[in-house]
């Protein structure tokens, strides 16, 4: 990273709330479909930036409510600071003000997420995501510092990222509530696959604007019936255009097209388990199922993922395009 570390200010400090606007209108962070966008790599690993820029035309075109850059899906984890600042710079200016940017903070500590986060500020980000700090045990008065600290060094709106599986930490349903009340997060993106637990969450929560996303991409339908604002679908890079029906026949209240392109949907989300288990694991092939299909679709040149992930081999990549065409996509 080339900025440099910001002093920490006191973990009691309240930062001013910034708005949230109307729950209905949209405001700062709007309701509907925020694809994780997937980081496209070319064959020696640099960012492929003619197929990101097609990518984020593409889940524009599909009517998306904003654009998630370094998430899970975009394999941040796995990039250099340096590649992670490209991607949100050709992902801002793709967007170009059409829908707001989310830059991912994803990072061990404290320390680390605040510089990602000055990055994003200054490179393009209209709103961040944070998980609790990971790798060392935390408390949950530790996460509260954590999200304070973030929210007071950085004036954009933050949302909280609860993905167990990921950072072996559940975000305590009450303390969400406590920093949204407080102003300090402005969302959250609930990819723990707990809907009673989503579901508590959302009947605590009591701020205008607040918005609670899913990012499940099975039962989607039943996070929105649950209260969900919107869905985050790393399966929303390949089918966006599938995700938005769904949304949209919620939000209207038509739940039995809603079950239906879900049921499409979790069909399609067979792709990810293409790759042989016993050569590889299950993150190498549901992101190497993803960009396998948006090259099947035209979309990216390349299917390649980052070390040490394992490639699809050309049985697995047909695969996918067999799921493509079942779903109707080829």
């Amino acid at each position: 990273m080339t900025d440099a570390s910001p002093a920490v200010p006191e973990a009691t400090a309240q930062p001013a709330t910034l708005p949230q606007g109307d729950p209905d209108s949209g405001g700062v962070i709007p309701p509907g479909v925020i694809p994780p966008v997937c980081t496209p790599l070319t064959p020696d690993r640099d960012l492929d930036i003619p197929s990101l820029e097609r990518l984020c035309g593409f889940l524009l075109d599909a009517g998306v409510s904003g654009l998630f850059v370094a998430g899970s899906t975009g394999e941040a984890a796995y990039l250099p600071d340096e590649l992670r600042i490209r991607a949100l710079q050709v992902v801002a200016g793709v967007a170009s003000g059409q829908v707001p940017v989310f830059a991912g903070l994803i990072d061990t500590t404290t320390p680390r997420v605040l510089q990602h986060a000055r990055a994003a500020e200054k490179h393009g980000a209209d709103a961040l995501v944070a998980t609790a700090p990971f790798y060392a045990p935390t408390h949950p008065a530790e996460i509260a510092v954590h999200f304070r600290t973030l929210r007071a060094v950085v004036n954009l709106p933050l949302l909280a990222y609860d993905i167990p599986s990921a950072v072996h930490t559940k975000l305590p349903g009450a303390l969400v509530a406590e920093l949204a009340a407080e102003g300090v997060l402005a969302g959250l993106k609930d990819s723990s696959g707990d809907i009673d637990g989503f579901r508590a969450v959302r009947a605590m929560v009591d701020v205008p604007g607040f918005r609670a996303f899913t990012g499940t991409e099975t039962h989607a339908d039943l996070a929105m019936f649950a209260g969900a604002d919107g869905i985050v679908p790393g399966l929303g890079n390949v089918d966006p255009h599938g995700y938005v029906r769904l949304f949209t026949a919620a939000r209207r209240g038509d739940w039995a097209t809603a079950a239906a392109e879900q049921e499409r949907l979790r069909r399609l989300f067979g792709l990810i388990r293409v790759g042989d288990p016993d050569r590889m694991g299950r993150y190498s092939s549901a992101i190497g199922g993803f960009k396998a299909a948006l090259v099947h679709r035209g979309v990216l040149d390349h299917p390649t993922t980052s070390l040490p992930m394992i490639p699809l081999n050309a049985d697995e990549i047909g695969a996918v395009r067999d799921h493509l065409a079942e779903a109707g996509l080829v």
